[in-house]
């Protein structure tokens, strides 16, 4: 069931797992899914604690402290499997377009062709 509910991972749970790839509590996620991702991906409280519930749930990451409030996890190895086929998606996705997006390029340098992401008729 997990594999289906993740096939492919959104933007916040894939810098989430990347994240937990060290032990990291919420607030350290946040600060980190931020970082990582050079400020380009925020991930707020609500969301953060919605996924790591789902994420613990289905064993892609496990709780290694609570003290209080503060909880602390930690990718565990079936995550890692999900985040490196993740991660070889996503480079097969870029690779895939930058040929397609490099013949277009070339097309409209050279006058052939439809312009760069024009819908075709």
């Amino acid at each position: 069931m997990a594999r289906e509910q993740f096939q492919t991972l959104t933007e916040p749970m894939y810098y989430t797992l990347l994240a937990l790839t060290e032990e990291c509590c919420g607030v350290d996620i946040m600060e980190k899914v931020s970082r990582i991702s050079n400020g380009r991906v925020k991930v707020g409280p609500g969301t953060l604690y919605a996924m790591l519930s789902k994420f613990e749930e289905n064993d892609v990451i496990r709780k290694t402290a609570e003290e209080g409030r503060r909880k602390s996890y930690i990718i565990t190895e079936y995550g890692q499997e999900m985040l490196r086929e993740e991660y070889i998606r996503l480079r097969t996705m870029v690779s895939d377009g930058a040929g397609r997006i490099q013949m277009q390029s070339e097309d409209q340098q050279s006058g052939f062709g439809m312009p760069a992401f024009a819908p075709a008729e």
